[in-house]
């Protein structure tokens, strides 16, 4: 695991590089059937145990890659969040950047992806000179797309599709929506208080 490099902090929340220590958490989310449950299987603790060695690899110097989170105030690791290349051939432009999350359920409804994720796109934006971020989730996964709008994305119908690497037994998961936000976007809802609270 690597050292504890902070990316981004919020009032509440720390963005870091994951810790040995962050493991059980980790194997938690990933069993977790309400977590996953727009995933079409859940990991055994070896299999998350791999799952967060990649992530940890995936992370570079650019400051790409899926951050665990952690509560500012006690230091606990509550899930993660993060931006990556999109990395969908012929759906998304090769650069096209995403951002993602996933919290354990004890820590649902606090607001915290929101505001890791608002933290990240602000990161993207200001910092990373991206031009654009998209989301996307299963298109019954409500509770996903709500955070999307409450980050100010909006829907882009035209980019939905099926996403390939859901297995055809699990064909309710393949359909997925898409949502988007610009730089010039985001910086126009911050002018304006425009963004949704």
């Amino acid at each position: 695991m690597k050292d504890r490099t902070i990316i981004v902090e919020t009032p509440r929340l720390v963005l870091r590089h994951w810790l040995a220590s962050d493991r059980d958490l980790f194997r938690e989310i990933n069993a977790d059937p309400k977590v996953m449950e727009f995933f079409a299987f859940r990991r055994t603790h070896e299999e998350a145990d791999a799952f967060l060695g990649r992530l940890n690899g995936m992370i570079n110097d650019n400051g790409m890659g899926f951050y665990a989170v952690e509560l500012k105030a006690s230091h606990e690791p509550i899930g993660f969040c993060g931006l990556s290349y999109a990395n969908m051939p012929g759906i998304f432009p090769d650069q096209a950047v995403e951002i993602g999350w996933r919290l354990a359920t004890r820590f649902w409804g606090k607001g915290y992806a929101s505001e890791a994720a608002r933290a990240l796109l602000d990161y993207a934006f200001s910092e990373k000179k991206i031009e654009a971020v998209v989301s996307f989730a299963v298109a019954e996964n409500h509770r996903s797309t709500a955070v999307m709008k409450r980050l100010g994305m909006h829907r882009v119908p035209t980019l939905d599709f099926d996403h390939p690497r859901v297995p055809d037994s699990h064909p309710q998961l393949k359909p997925h929506v898409v949502y988007a936000v610009t730089a010039d976007e985001w910086n126009r809802q911050a002018a304006t208080g425009s963004r949704p609270a």
